[in-house]
């Protein structure tokens, strides 16, 4: 019998077919083989009353490294720990906010220079798509290996810094979108009609409004929808293949389901706190749960947990955005910083909300949080259970409730509106290519075993 480097035994392990109590053994950072009396391994974890899940693979998060003036906000080390302790063995690291912005061939290898010997998982890179990169930016971010571009219809960066990102108008995103779809990789949108959106914030701070209803209010479905029918259009007439990030409403959702029946190739996710928190609380949880597009009310989370059982939206992210904490101390939500940091606990959280507490199946779980979103950007070694994959698992303990703390937490700023939360499921242990990286009896394994993956 072959001798493997690990085997997890005992477990109820979420396959493609379906959750199985069976066995999984690792060689070489591969899942070898999938039964039962498989023989001996180095190492033998016993998974008696966990959940086996595939690690999750999170198409969006900002990790802000290199920084630059903005270094104290997160880091590679402390943002990738997290990511190990809450599951997450893969994700997509978003072109913002990191300085410089990665835009060209010259600000990724900054990047990927910056994550040297840093990284506890595995990341992948989105380019920007700017105004200022459309002769040559696209292209050699491709030869780099970004796995998609990313660009913003919406106010974001700072022009007063050298370096930071820059939305697109409507003919350099038509453009851009041309040339992304010769590289035959995917444009991730955030899409919101930032003019209006905007003009209608500045309206309600005249009025004096400064809560985060306010904000909310001041951020209509309709500025969320038009802009993602204009992607869809534009995506018609170039060609471009595209995924609208961290829709915030059904109405969202449901233009996109309609362009796929069209023949369109566009997907959709939606974020973890879509689905866990509403307009209403908001204000009594304050400003670290302010995001764009914002938290809307108990109609539309229960609009998106409808698109989560049917897969109308693909995955299910963190949209991990963190800053420093003075940038979300003010009275008036207009002027704090617009984004939550989550990642720690999307899968416990998302496994809680969505498989204990609405029964959600398990394959439905893993499909969501792993399968889909590694097929969709082409991370062929990621993603599932399976004979030749990377050997990326998540242990979860179910029904196993504990109160998140802001020192549990191992982000470089300790905060996020899930502090204080009860939350019915904790991360056991979690492997990355066959090797733990996060325990709780020992937490995070002391070594940077994460690579980036260039496509």
């Amino acid at each position: 019998m072959s001798t493997f480097d690990l085997i997890i035994k005992n477990g109820l392990v979420i396959l493609d077919s379906g959750e199985v109590y069976i066995d999984v053994a690792v060689k070489n950072g591969k899942i070898a083989a999938i039964g039962y009396d498989l023989g001996e391994a180095k190492e033998i974890v016993d998974a008696q009353g966990l959940i086996v899940s595939p690690g999750m693979v999170d198409v969006h998060v900002h990790m802000i490294d290199p920084g630059g003036i903005r270094a104290d906000w997160e880091g590679y080390v402390t943002g990738t720990k997290a990511c190990a302790k809450g599951g997450v063995t893969t994700f997509i690291e978003m072109p913002l906010n990191q300085l410089p912005a990665t835009i060209d061939r010259e600000s990724i290898q900054k990047k990927y220079a910056a994550g040297k010997d840093k990284i506890y998982v595995d990341v992948a890179s989105f380019g920007g798509l700017v105004p200022h990169n459309l002769k040559g930016g696209i292209q050699e971010l491709d030869e780099e290996g970004v796995v998609g571009y990313k660009c913003f219809m919406t106010t974001c960066g700072d022009p007063n810094i050298e370096g930071d990102f820059d939305k697109v108008d409507d003919y350099s995103m038509y453009e851009g979108m041309k040339q992304i779809a010769k590289t035959g990789k995917i444009l991730a949108i955030h899409a919101e009609n930032g003019i209006i959106a905007n003009t209608l914030g500045k309206a309600a701070q005249a009025r004096g409004e400064t809560t985060l209803a306010d904000y909310v209010a001041s951020r209509p479905v309709f500025t969320e929808v038009e802009a993602i029918r204009r992607s869809i259009f534009l995506a018609k007439e170039t060609g471009c293949r595209i995924h609208i990030c961290h829709v915030a409403c059904p109405e969202g959702v449901e233009e996109v389901i309609k362009a796929r029946a069209e023949g369109i190739d566009v997907t959709c996710e939606t974020c973890v706190h879509y689905l866990y928190f509403t307009t209403d609380e908001l204000d009594t949880i304050g400003m670290n749960a302010k995001c764009s597009p914002p938290i809307r009310d108990k109609k539309a989370q229960e609009g998106l947990w409808k698109y989560v059982f049917s897969e109308g939206v693909i995955t299910v992210v963190s949209d991990h955005s963190p800053c420093t904490p003075e940038m979300k101390e003010h009275t008036n939500a207009f002027r704090a910083w617009g984004g939550i940091s989550g990642i720690q606990n999307n899968v416990d959280i998302f496994f809680d909300e969505g498989v204990q507490k609405r029964g959600l199946s398990l394959k439905a779980f893993a499909d969501m949080i792993a399968k889909l979103p590694a097929e969709r950007f082409n991370l062929s070694a990621k993603g599932s259970i399976t004979v030749g994959k990377d050997a990326d698992f998540v242990l979860i303990k179910p029904n196993s409730s504990y109160i998140l703390q802001a020192e549990d937490l191992e982000y470089r700023n300790k905060f996020s509106p899930y502090v204080g939360k009860t939350i019915n499921a904790q991360i056991a242990k979690t492997f990355l290519r066959g090797q733990m990286i996060y325990s709780q009896d020992k937490g995070v394994e002391n070594s940077a075993k994460g690579v980036f993956i260039r496509k």
